[in-house]
Parts: C-alpha cells; sequence; structure tokens
C-alpha cells in the first residue's frame, strides 16, 4: 500500500503499467463477455448430442430417416452408433476451433471494452485534469462540467461547490490576517511614536516620562486584549474538545455582576431576568459568549440606556437574549457585524474602544456549541440577539 500511495506523490515518476480505471473496465467488459460465450459453448456441446441422437434414433426401422442415416455413414464402426463429432476426430476439430473463435472474440471483445470504458471514464478524466489545475491562486475557476445529469455532472457540480466554499474561506483569511495586522501594527506603531518623541525630547521631564510610560501601558493592555481575542476566535472556531453540563444563568450572573461597574460609569442599566437553563459545552468559552454579549451591548449603548439580559428553558434548550438601546442599525448590515474586524460605522464605534470581535467571537463559539444564533434590530435602535443551546444532555 505503502509503495502504490508513493507513486502517486508529486515529483515521483509514474509506474509504466497502471491498473487505471479503464483498463478494469475493458478488462470486466472481455471477462464476462469470455464467460457468457463460454457457457454458451458448453451449452452447445452438452446439449446438442442429446438432441442429435434423439432426431436419429427415434424414426421406426425401414423409415427414411433411417435408410438416409446409414447411407450417409452418421455412426462409425466400434462407437455404439453415437455421431462422429463425439467420438473424435471431427469432433476435436470442431472444439479446437472452437476455442479459437473464442479468444479471437474475447480480444475483439477487450478492444471495443476499451474503447466503451474510455467514452465512459473520459468525463472523470476532464474533471481530473480541471481540478489538478486549480490552486489557491485560481480558486475562482470551476470545471463547468456539462453532461446528461449523470453521476459524473452531479460530482462536477459538488466540486464546483467545494471550490465555491474554499474560495470565500481563503478570501475570509486572506481579510482577517489583512485586519488582524493592521489593528496589531497600530498600537505598536502609537506606541513606538510615542517613545521616540519621549526620548527626543531634551527638556523632558519625570512627569512626562511618566506619562509616556503610562500611555504606552495602556497601548500594551490594547495589544493584550486584542491577542487575547484572536485567540478566544481561534479557539472556538477549532470546536470544542471536550464537553460538560454547566448553568447558563449563573454564567451570566457572573458576567453581569462583573459588567455592572462599567456599566455604571456610563449610566447604564442592566436588567436581568435569570432563570436555571442547562447546558452541555465549555464553560469558558460560554462565558466568554455572554461577556463579549453584554460588552457590546453596553460598549455600543446610549447614555442612560438600557441592556436587558435574559436566560430561560425552553423544551430543554438553554436560550439566552441580550439587547440594548443602542443606535439604530440597519437591517441589511445585521450579518456582517458578525465577521472579524467589522464595525457598523465610525459614530458608532467613536470612544467606544473595541476591535470588531466580540460579535464574531460570539458567532464562533455558537457553532462549536451547535447553538442557534439569530439577531436583529430593534424598532427603537440598538441590537437584540439569541443564542438557543442545544438540551444539556446532548
Amino acid at each position: 500500500m505503502a509503495r502504490s500511495w508513493a507513486a502517486r506523490l508529486p515529483g515521483r515518476p509514474r509506474p509504466v503499467f497502471r491498473r487505471t480505471l479503464r483498463l478494469r473496465l475493458a478488462l470486466l467488459y472481455a471477462a464476462l463477455f469470455a464467460v457468457s460465450a463460454g457457457a454458451l459453448g458448453a451449452a452447445a456441446v452438452i446439449f446438442k448430442p442429446n438432441f442429435l441422437i434423439h432426431s436419429s434414433f427415434r424414426a421406426a426401422p425401414g423409415s427414411t430417416a433411417h435408410t438416409g442415416c446409414q447411407a450417409h455413414s452418421c455412426s462409425v464402426p466400434g462407437d455404439g452408433g453415437l455421431p462422429q463429432f463425439l467420438s473424435g476426430g471431427a469432433g476435436s476439430h470442431n472444439i479446437g476451433g472452437g476455442l479459437l473463435l473464442l479468444a479471437i472474440l474475447a480480444v475483439l471483445a477487450l478492444g471495443a471494452g476499451w474503447l466503451l470504458a474510455g467514452r465512459v471514464v473520459r468525463p472523470l478524466l476532464t474533471i481530473t485534469s480541471s481540478a489538478r489545475h486549480i490552486s489557491a491562486s485560481n480558486l475562482h475557476q470551476r470545471l463547468q462540467v456539462s453532461g446528461p445529469g449523470d453521476e459524473f455532472t452531479e460530482l462536477g457540480e459538488t466540486l464546483d461547490d467545494l471550490f465555491a466554499r474554499l474560495e470565500a474561506s481563503f478570501e475570509s483569511q486572506r481579510r482577517f490576517v489583512a485586519n488582524a495586522s493592521h489593528e496589531l501594527r497600530t498600537p505598536l506603531a502609537a506606541e513606538r511614536t510615542l517613545l521616540q518623541v519621549a526620548l527626543a525630547d531634551p527638556g523632558a521631564s519625570t512627569e512626562t516620562l511618566r506619562s509616556a510610560c503610562r500611555e504606552a501601558l495602556a497601548l500594551g493592555e490594547q495589544q493584550e486584549t486584542l491577542i487575547g481575542a484572536l485567540l478566544t476566535l481561534a479557539t472556538s472556531e477549532r470546536g470544542l474538545e471536550w464537553r460538560e453540563r454547566f448553568d447558563l444563568a449563573g454564567i451570566a450572573q457572573k458576567v453581569i455582576t462583573d459588567q455592572e461597574a462599567a456599566a455604571g460609569r456610563r449610566g447604564i442599566q442592566i436588567d436581568a431576568v435569570l432563570q436555571p437553563a442547562a447546558a452541555t459545552g465549555d464553560p469558558g468559552l460560554a462565558e466568554s459568549l455572554v461577556a463579549n454579549l453584554v460588552d457590546n451591548a453596553v460598549r455600543h449603548n446610549r447614555p442612560d440606556g438600557r441592556v436587558q439580559v435574559s436566560v430561560t428553558a425552553s423544551d430543554g434548550q438553554a436560550v439566552l437574549a441580550v439587547s440594548n438601546t443602542g443606535e439604530p442599525v440597519p437591517p441589511a448590515e445585521v450579518g456582517r457585524l458578525f465577521q472579524p474586524f467589522q464595525r457598523l460605522g465610525a459614530d458608532r464605534v467613536r470612544g467606544a474602544g473595541g476591535h470588531g470581535l466580540g460579535l464574531a467571537i460570539v458567532r464562533a463559539i455558537a457553532d462549536a456549541h451547535g447553538a442557534v444564533l439569530t439577531a436583529a434590530p430593534t424598532p427603537g435602535g440598538g441590537l437584540a440577539v439569541q443564542v438557543t443551546f442545544p438540551p444539556g444532555d446532548r
């Protein structure tokens, strides 16, 4: 098995003789023909003598048929009156000729099978050749297999759908890397500029240097927060390594307690209605999901606004709902907000901070738990998000 796989690796020469699908189909066709022809010949040998014997000796003595048989010497002396081809001589010659004819027909069947198999596997060869030339740099190309709607056409359409998903995934990764690089480069550039200005000032005092150090620490905290968010996003998209049962209401209560101070400084009130609701998954990631939703609702809210958090149990499912009273959100922009580094606009994030990763982390964690995520703008402004976890005993 290892040698056969090694022969398929790029850069290795292909073996001279390969058991291709076309060759196997041709051999199968020829083998079926040979078996059928052999069975037909065997049946002729088995059943034809009996037919001749009955037809030769069924007539009454003295009849014309009997006299004719004697006149043409149908029997050989000493053979018991059997036909000639069963007593040797011409019979052996007929069998040899039949075998030769069978061999010739088998060769012709092999050639015909080779041609028919070539026509059958031709769409597959086209798909293979086209797919081999598609790489990460030209994922926009498609196979575009046209045919009568058979299995090969279905295979081509399936591969085209796969290439479309891969193209979208690669494009998303490129945007993610570019945005992450920009977000990481910005605080680094600001920190370097801040330190260069402080060092280049000949009249810098202790207080100005301390102020520069404090700003550098703040920029470092921003980088640490961003890196932590990226790690959380990567961990969520990787999936869950283990699952355990947890109470979603208890996690939500802890998150609300941690967020009350930040909300109070902005005059935002958090209203919570929490009922015990069991779910199964990663409690740490579930806490990150709730924390990002509540932090997003507090951060993107108007002064003296409100945040409503509810946890309920419905049909064995834990349901988390978070809504706020922020700025109006166009319905067409809701889906984009759950992509990494996507913001609604400058007015919404001015002075609010953040990197546009909160809702992307929520979506990734929900997908990892198999939860259903829905979001819609609220009539008075703001966003309402609901996450329905699968039953706790799943």
